[in-house]
């Protein structure tokens, strides 16, 4: 009868959690209080809320189909620091020789299926000692260690290793001295936090403070923040950083690699709340030009990625640039220095822009020296009024061509070597953003965008001859068309600071309807899944009427629907929203707002045909249309559910038949007003067609 009780409380709690974690959707927006905290979790209880928030519950045994052969070149180095890590837990004989025989299956299965070889130097025994403590059978430890190791731990985790780049420049952005002093020792951060990032800190700290920071960190689900946790640690560590001036560089690198030991489970929601404060103030472009590296290996890193080891400060890229000062007053808003020669900003230049002339560095110190002067009035009085061209953030554009901007990166470095925050440099500088306007194809004068470039030479001069050779061939009418409408005053160069500050500021106060236009730009660095009908693999799902039901459903991305997600609304297809529902094919007209992991929502609108179903994200700044967010087959829908609590939210999961049974390949979620007649409707679609694949 205690058991029948017990079972029946611990069926209570379970559904607790799924329900909980599956209304905070997973990923959970840093600024809402829908984090589960919990402490003092029995392991069956810490497991299942760690496998729920790694989308590896109910998952399937991966090692079922290997033959359990222990048969790798490194296999002795494998099967001693699993005896190693065993050991350090002080277990029993009988108990520790079957958790050897554990770890080594999961590291030699996971080495033979990713053909990668096991070396002294990998994390892998310190990421797998937290997930021990959980008492998993041998499937489940290998597919929390594998969404672990998809999701969470960056891709060229190596000495010297691109991720390990992107956190000096995060912190070169917040800390430039601490950076600069480090940089001084010539000491870099694989030198110390190679262990950091390859175990999520489970190498320092202690046992119970790994799982409070897991606790949570899985539950954010968003593997960037790894790199502002880590910056958390070196700031708050600063002062005793600094105060090292004397020691030596082995002492430095052994203190910074300790440093995660000092914290307490007591610490871990301070820790997370800044490492959201400092994300919240640091350009979008960190994650969106480094979203592979995480996730699946078919996202490779590509040739033309920058190397991040030659960038000089944190590169952002000219999308978020023009739609950041959109942003309220909170985001991360920037002030952006032109220090291309007078005759090239002359001869156009972005409408916010203050012009710096890097030239001057060299050539006229005393002049430079008061345009630096003049540059900070400016951001600062633009700060005071509001302008449209007010920021925290500097942000520095050159031309585009390394020759040229040679000066441009000395004036960076002197910015730097000042220990400025918030630096940063226009990716591709003025070059990338004649090509981004040419590509949204600016033309006419009554297009929104016209207003971004100027002219202050009084001459018409487009854009090409403005600044090099950009659509020298004549096809770049459109660019051209873009100077053609404009003129400001003529500003000469040698005109006082007084002045320059007094124009800056007039000239860039105009209202924010002016440039009322959103571009493509993701709300969060997790990518959109966005599935089109070639992606199958298989044969559609058939054989299984699709089921339509009421309940509390387990509704949970596997880590590889994420880990593939890749898809950016630059590249999907815009079309007119009321052209589209006038298709004669189209049999219903959903309006809704799809719902995203993070829990944003989009106004959007689902169309039935007879075979697919359409989803059509409206486009904020272009009224009457919307990108074709998704298309799936009705054949390929596998179940549509809601909740009790909220009948309005409902899910389609859609997937594929094959060998080892079904694969759910996407979920989508939307919000849909009379949402039951809105799924009757698709349901009875959904019939037809089965019936008729069925028939046929």
């Amino acid at each position: 009868m205690a058991d029948s009780a017990e079972e029946v409380l611990q069926g209570s709690w379970d559904h607790d959690l799924a329900e909980a974690l599956d209304s905070a959707g997973g990923d959970l927006d840093p600024e809402q209080d829908g984090i589960i905290q919990v402490r003092d979790l029995p392991p069956p209880q810490r497991a299942k809320l760690w496998m729920i928030a790694l989308n590896v519950a109910g998952k399937g045994d991966s090692l079922s189909s290997w033959d359990g052969a222990l048969d790798l070149s490194e296999q002795t180095l494998i099967h001693n620091r699993c005896q190693q890590l065993i050991d350090q837990l002080g277990l029993p004989v009988e108990d520790g020789r079957d958790l050897v025989a554990d770890v080594e299956a999961v590291i030699t299965f996971y080495c033979k299926s990713r053909n990668v070889t096991f070396t002294a130097e990998l994390c892998w025994p310190h990421l797998l000692k937290p997930l021990l403590g959980l008492q998993l059978p041998r499937s489940d430890l290998y597919n929390c260690f594998y969404a672990i190791m998809n999701k969470y731990i960056p891709r060229d985790c190596v000495p010297k290793g691109r991720p390990f780049h992107l956190y000096r420049l995060l912190l070169q952005y917040h800390e430039p001295e601490l950076c600069s002093f480090l940089d001084t020792k010539k000491i870099t951060p694989d030198s110390y936090a190679m262990n950091w990032l390859g175990s999520l800190f489970s190498s320092h700290c202690l046992p119970e403070v790994t799982q409070a920071l897991w606790d949570i960190y899985f539950q954010q689900a968003d593997p960037f923040l790894i790199f502002f946790l880590m910056l958390i640690i070196l700031v708050n560590a600063k002062d005793m950083i600094l105060a090292q001036e004397g020691d030596s560089k082995e002492e430095l690198i052994k203190m910074l690699e300790q440093s995660p030991a000092l914290l307490e489970a007591e610490d871990i929601d301070d820790l997370f709340s800044l490492a959201q404060y400092y994300q919240s103030k640091t350009p979008l472009s960190l994650r969106k030009e480094n979203q592979n590296l995480f996730g699946s290996s078919l996202v490779a890193l590509k040739e033309e990625d920058m190397d991040l080891s030659q960038a000089l400060c944190l590169p952002v890229s000219v999308p978020e640039i023009l739609q950041a000062n959109q942003l309220q007053p909170e985001g991360v808003r920037f002030f952006v220095v032109d220090c291309r020669p007078a005759e090239q900003y002359n001869a156009g230049h972005l409408s916010t822009a203050f012009h710096l002339d890097s030239d001057l560095m060299l050539h006229n110190p005393a002049e430079f020296a008061l345009s630096v002067k003049s540059l900070l009035e400016a951001q600062k009085q633009s700060l005071e009024s509001g302008s449209v061209a007010s920021g925290e953030h500097l942000c520095f554009m050159g031309s585009g061509r390394e020759e040229e901007d040679m000066y441009m990166n000395m004036v960076l470095a002197h910015f730097l070597q000042k220990n400025k925050e918030y630096v940063s440099i226009a990716k591709g500088g003025f070059m990338a953003l004649q090509q981004h306007l040419a590509d949204i194809n600016v033309e006419g004068p009554d297009n929104v965008y016209v207003h971004w470039i100027v002219s202050t030479s009084g001459s018409h001069s487009s854009l090409s001859s403005a600044d090099g050779e950009l659509n020298s061939t004549g096809d770049g009418k459109g660019v051209k068309s873009l100077v053609n409408k404009m003129t400001f005053a003529l500003k000469s160069k040698s005109v006082n600071v007084k002045e320059k500050v007094i124009s800056f500021i007039e000239n860039t106060s105009t209202p924010v309807d002016r440039i009322s236009f959103t571009l493509p730009w993701p709300e969060k660095g997790i990518p959109d899944r966005h599935v089109s009908s070639s992606d199958r693999v298989g044969k559609p799902y058939r054989g299984v009427k699709p089921v339509f039901s009421i309940g509390d459903e387990e509704e949970y991305d596997t880590d590889e629907i994420d880990s593939s997600s890749m898809s950016d609304d630059d590249r999907k297809e815009i079309v007119n929203i009321q052209t589209w529902i006038n298709k004669p094919d189209v049999k219903h007209h959903i309006p809704c707002n799809e719902v995203k992991e993070t829990g944003h929502m989009f106004p959007s609108h689902l169309l039935v045909t007879a075979t697919h179903m359409y989803c059509l994200r409206e486009i904020a700044s272009r009224k009457g249309f919307a990108y074709i967010q998704s298309r799936q087959a009705l054949s390929s829908v596998v179940k549509i559910t809601s909740k009790k609590k909220h009948p309005e939210l409902i899910t389609f999961k859609f997937g594929n038949n094959n060998a080892a049974g079904v694969e759910i390949v996407a979920v989508e979620r939307y919000l849909i007003p009379n949402a039951g007649d809105a799924t009757k409707a698709i349901k009875q679609q959904i019939m037809k067609v089965l019936d008729a694949l069925e028939s046929s």
